[in-house]
């Protein structure tokens, strides 16, 4: 420790004379503690997301975007709704289409060696008790329900067959409990393939980060159709395999339907995406979700895995919303028809809603669960279909009950 002398002068000394300046001067003695300073010097990097205004990503000025197995399995779905309803199907023709690749009209799904069987409820979520479901009603719909609309039998609580509207608006092919399968098989696909592969698979965090060391180190795994090199990233592709299975038959370059006209024959959940986006609530909601694939695409370029991650969590979130919304307007639907003792809309409105229901077990809200679990899902679908007569037997209030449990499960209420 030194000793060292300071001189304290007033601020106003100027005005002082040279007597007057002496005066003021004063000795003081204070002690000056000598300390070491280690100066840190921290770089700090900001990236900044600058994302196209549509799903266009390139490299070395050729795309990297490509969802061709997602594209087909979605016309393969589209295909399977309609066999299904078709009274020339058969067991192992309509088995092949789903769980082999084969046998549809299109050749070139045959040639794609894609599935829709092995992609439906493949995450863990539900594996073990979904995919059986749909493979039953393949059994049930070509050895029940088409001898019986084939024998002419009319459908009623108990009895398979097919039932007309009196009006003659509608017709439908059910089994004994009203189930028109077709329906069901193609709504289900919608939550145990589409969300399920959105939510659960290619967007999930163990998914995407589990190819983030050869993202980080630029390693590309996939090559665009028609180039020699590969391109592209795991992660890029798996995030562009999570984009296909919504816009896979729609217009990549733009949010929505391509054709609104056609979507109601797909099974795509793309089409009832835009349903609700017609809602006042929530209108806009396929521009959030098509922006959020965009931002967080370019996020993946950036390497910046945080904004991914945000606007992943948009995505399934938002998409989760379609299953949540259709599940209980269909019930609410059902229980109108009923009143108006319109069956064949009842039992159309029932095996959609049945459908819708069973996808929330693969959703994902914004606190990460699903809006119901495998349990609580078939503990409704149980309920729903309950009795000989299943869908015959339900009342309006019944299923405004069950309509208004959800609305309170989910948070989603129409507007």
């Amino acid at each position: 420790m030194k000793k060292m002398y300071l001189l304290i002068v007033p601020l106003l000394l100027f005005n002082c004379t040279k007597t007057e300046i002496e005066e003021v001067i004063k000795e003081v003695e204070v002690e000056r503690i000598i300390t070491n300073t280690v100066i840190e010097t921290v770089t700090v990097t900001n990236t900044t997301v600058i994302a196209p205004e549509e799903y266009s990503f390139t490299r070395n000025g050729i795309s990297t975007v490509y969802y061709t197995g997602q594209t087909a399995r979605l016309n393969m779905a589209t295909e399977l709704k309609s066999a299904m309803n078709n009274i020339s199907s058969t067991q192992t023709g309509i088995d092949n289409m789903f769980n082999q690749g084969t046998g549809f009209s299109d050749s070139s799904l045959d040639a794609s060696g894609k599935k829709v069987g092995n992609k439906t409820a493949a995450s863990p979520i539900a594996s073990a008790t979904v995919k059986p479901l749909f493979d039953g009603w393949i059994t049930e719909f070509t050895n029940t329900v088409i001898p019986a609309v084939n024998d002419n039998i009319t459908a009623s609580s108990g009895v398979a067959g097919s039932y007309t509207e009196a009006d003659g608006s509608r017709t439908v092919k059910v089994n004994a409990k009203g189930f028109e399968l077709n329906q069901i098989f193609s709504k289900g696909l919608i939550g145990a393939l589409q969300i399920d592969q959105i939510v659960n698979g290619y967007l999930s965090f163990s998914k995407l980060d589990g190819a983030r060391q050869d993202h980080d180190d630029d390693v590309y795994a996939y090559t665009y159709p028609g180039q020699t090199e590969p391109s592209i990233t795991k992660m890029e592709h798996y995030w562009d395999e999570g984009f296909g299975y919504l816009q896979g038959l729609d217009n990549q370059f733009a949010s929505g339907l391509g054709d609104p006209s056609v979507g109601k024959d797909t099974a795509n959940l793309n089409y009832y995406l835009g349903k609700v986006n017609k809602q006042t609530n929530e209108a806009g909601i396929t521009d959030r979700i098509y922006n959020a694939f965009t931002i967080g695409r370019a996020a993946i370029v950036a390497k910046d895995y945080d904004e991914r991650d945000r606007q992943a969590l948009i995505i399934v979130s938002e998409l989760s919303k379609v299953v949540g919304y259709k599940a209980q307007s269909y019930l609410r639907d059902a229980a109108e028809d009923i009143e108006n003792e319109d069956w064949a809309d009842a039992l159309h409105a029932l095996s959609e809603a049945y459908g819708f229901i069973l996808g929330l077990q693969f959703t994902k809200a914004l606190d990460g669960s699903p809006y119901l679990t495998n349990q609580e899902v078939n503990e409704l679908l149980d309920e729903l279909s309950s009795g000989t007569g299943g869908f015959w037997e339900r009342t309006p209030a019944e299923l405004t009950a069950m309509a208004d449990q959800l609305e309170q499960v989910t948070g989603l209420i129409s507007g």
